[in-house]
C-alpha cells in the first residue's frame, strides 16, 4: 500500500483508504472513496498537479492533497 502522490504515469490503483478530515468534500464528491480505481494520466512538469481519472471523473490535484490518499496498485 502506498499513497497517491507516489504513483507512476500509466499506472492503475484502487484507493484503499482516504484521510477525510484533510480531503476536500469535492473530492469526495467526484468519487475519491476507498474501493474506486484510479488512474494516472498526465503528471506537470514538476509533478504538481497530478491529472487523474477516478471512477471514470477526470480531476487534478496537488501532491500535498494526495498524500492523504492510500492506494494499491493494480
Amino acid at each position: 500500500m502506498i499513497t497517491l502522490d507516489l504513483i507512476e504515469k500509466n499506472q492503475l490503483g484502487k484507493i484503499v483508504a482516504i484521510d477525510t478530515d484533510l480531503l476536500p468534500l469535492k473530492l469526495i464528491e467526484m468519487g475519491c472513496l476507498p474501493g474506486n480505481e484510479v488512474y494516472l494520466e498526465q503528471l506537470a512538469p514538476l509533478k504538481d498537479p497530478m491529472y487523474l481519472v477516478i471512477d471514470g471523473c477526470h480531476l487534478a490535484i496537488r501532491t500535498e492533497i494526495a498524500k492523504n490518499i492510500k492506494i494499491e496498485l493494480i
